[in-house]
């Protein structure tokens, strides 16, 4: 008997299909049209493994949810975790931030993620938190990490500092000095994204001390 000409179909090969094509296209790229012609099938063979496109998505967000790193949530240092896990959590919305439309206002579902937020909490109380405000820290650490992975500050700065500053003169001193500290328009957002984690932290740590 001879051995099929193309990998067989698997939920999880046609998952990770669907998070290349909104990687490379957007969330408006995938359909399972799109899909189908990607894996080299009919879109009516992806039905006997994801029933619907909603299912589909929900396919895609466990894989992202899997590059999530909860391990610093464990560290007995609440800082050092919660900093640790922050980084994580963004770095991996870095390289799918194409994802974040199309997963954010989603039903938290997948066990693995509400393990994840279970965690945070968890690390949160142990810090010293009321449970609501560790709610409130955890929906500010989500703003937080999304955000600055969704719309980084400086691409709405494409000009050179000296084009702005005839009439900006305070936007092109900013982004002078900043550059002047290293790693251009990337370490600006890298270093505002560490202030902003900084001061939640600081925040943390105020309503615990």
């Amino acid at each position: 008997m001879g051995r099929p000409s193309r990998a067989l179909l698997t939920r999880e090969r046609i998952a990770l299909a669907a998070l290349q094509v909104v990687d490379e296209e957007g969330p408006d790229g995938l359909t399972m049209r799109a899909l189908a012609e990607r894996l080299g099938v009919k879109a009516a063979s992806l039905y006997n493994h994801v029933e619907s496109k909603d299912a589909l998505v929900d396919a895609v967000s466990e894989l992202v949810n899997e590059e999530i790193d909860h391990t610093p949530l464990a560290d007995p240092d609440w800082r050092a975790g919660l900093a640790a896990y922050a980084r994580g959590y963004r770095a991996v919305f870095l390289r799918h931030p194409n994802t974040i439309a199309l997963l954010a206002r989603r039903r938290v579902e997948a066990d693995r993620a509400l393990r994840g937020y279970d965690a945070l909490l968890a690390l949160l109380g142990g810090a010293g938190l009321p449970a609501a405000d560790a709610a409130e820290v955890a929906a500010a650490l989500d703003y937080l990490v999304l955000g600055s992975a969704l719309e980084t500050f400086t691409a709405g700065f494409t000009r050179a500092p000296a084009v702005y500053r005839p009439d900006y003169p305070a936007l092109a001193d900013a982004l002078d000095a900043s550059f002047a500290r290293g790693g251009g328009a990337a370490g600006l957002d890298d270093r505002g994204f560490e202030l902003g984690l900084r001061l939640l932290l600081d925040g943390v740590a105020a309503r615990t001390g």
